[in-house]
Parts: C-alpha cells; structure tokens; sequence
C-alpha cells in the first residue's frame, strides 16, 4: 500500500512515525510533499522517507492520499490535484468543518473519500481518531484508513455529524489538557518543587488517571469519589475548583471549540 502525504507538518510527522514504527507500511511506501527545501530536507532526515515539492506527484504515487494540509489551503490543493488522483484512490481528509460533499465538489469526480480527526498524541503512539467514510467507500475502505490510523492510536468510526463533536472533545483537548498539566506545576513550583519535577509528577497523575477511567470501566465521578476522603485535602481541592467553574470553564470551552470547527 502506497500512503501519500500533501504536507509533513507536525500532525502528519506524528502519524507518518507511528506509521512506521508500528511497521503498517515500511519508510519507501510513504511518499510526502513540504513547501520549503528546508523542511524536505528536516523530514527526509527525521523520517526516512522520500519528500517532494510537488503535490501532483504525491497525488499520483498514493493509493491512500492523506490531505495534511491546514483546512484553507484545501481549496487550492486540490484544485491543483483532482486531474492526478486516480479513480480507487481513497482520499483522506484531516480538516475539521470541511465536509464531505464539500471535499466531492472540488475533486468534481466520484472518489472515495474519508473524514478524520486524529490529534497530536500520535506522536507518542496514543492517538484518538475518528473515521467516516463517504457513500464510495466500502467497508474494506474504511476498515483500510483504520488500519493505518490505528499505527498511532485509537480509532472509532463515527456518523460525520459527530466529527465537529470529535474535534472538541479530543482533536483539540491536549492543549487543555496541558494547561492543566501547567497549572498543577507552576503550583507545585510555587509551593518549592523544582520545575521539571513538577512537570513530571502533573503529567504522570493524568496519565495514571486516564489510564484508570479506560481501564477500570468506572465512572469518572466514582473514581473521583475513591480519592476524596472525609474532611480531606482532595475534597477542599475539589470544592475550589468547583467554587473557581472548573466544570463550567471546560464545558464552555469545548462549545466554543466545536462552534468554530463548524464555521471553518
């Protein structure tokens, strides 16, 4: 399987090297493409594999063609491409607010075409994506771009007007998350810890948290719960945060989040 990449920016480096070290496809299937020599030169270098500057020539070696390029030069790439892409090639979005029939309409042919949203723990092989493929694909298809999706995390197949809903709740979530992470360590640091300790004990507790609510199946309040002894620290802590509007804060931001993804 050939996978071919229009742009190698951070999102696409995360996935090509999950791509390869989980072995999906080796470094001389993937084919990428970077404006600048610079930057070809960087991911050669760091990755592996073959680079370009031309979108056409990513677009004619693909057989999955990943559109890794940020949602407003959409328009313009494939404008720029549509007469390349063969007719079985399955064409992979990763912008959010950019539909379906958007993305058919400028390809002005019939192709088979997925929507995404992986996020940026696919550098670290704990990625969360969602996949919806379009009414060409089949389900060999879908199960195809799940397959490569899942070289560097999870995947889930979702309905496409859930995808909006995705992108709050995981595509753009690590940065929350490590605001949060911050947060607890300029604590830590304010209250004597050295700072890259700190940053180490905040990022392990989330971890360790995060693993426990996928792995246990408990509801996240009832793990909360097993922490806040009677008259304890962590109980003062929660009825600050929930004094401050942690819940309130978070809930508006993945509305206001979600809102923008679907004006995009």
């Amino acid at each position: 399987m050939k996978i071919g990449f229009i742009g190698c920016g951070n999102m696409a480096s995360a996935m090509i090297g999950g791509i390869i070290k989980n072995q999906v496809v080796a470094p001389a299937d993937i084919l990428a493409s970077a404006k600048t020599e610079v930057s070809r030169e960087k991911k050669k270098e760091e990755l592996g594999i073959a680079m370009t500057a031309d979108n056409r020539e990513v677009a004619a070696f693909a057989e999955v063609l990943i559109l890794a390029v940020k949602p407003f030069y959409y328009e313009d790439v494939i404008k720029e491409i549509r007469d390349v892409v063969a007719d079985d090639t399955i064409v992979v979005s990763i912008a959010p607010g950019k539909k379906l029939t958007w993305i058919e309409g400028l390809f002005e042919k019939p192709l088979k075409i997925v929507r995404t949203m992986p996020n940026t723990p696919a550098l670290v092989g704990e990625g969360m994506s969602c996949v919806c493929g379009n009414a060409k694909c089949s389900s060999e298809d879908v199960d195809t771009v799940c397959r490569i999706f899942a070289g560097f995390g999870k995947t889930e197949i979702v309905e496409e007007d859930m995808i909006d809903v995705v992108v709050g709740v995981s595509g753009s979530s690590p940065a929350y998350v490590f605001m949060f992470i911050e947060a607890m360590a300029d604590a830590a640091v304010a209250d004597g810890m050295p700072r890259a300790q700190a940053y180490r004990f905040a990022a392990q507790a989330v971890l360790g948290s995060a693993k426990m609510v996928l792995e246990t199946g408990k509801h996240p309040g009832e793990l909360k719960d097993m922490v806040c002894s009677p008259k304890g620290t962590t109980i003062e802590a929660v009825r600050v945060l929930e004094e401050k509007g942690l819940r309130s804060a978070v809930f508006e931001a993945m509305k206001a989040c979600v809102k923008k993804g679907r004006e995009v």
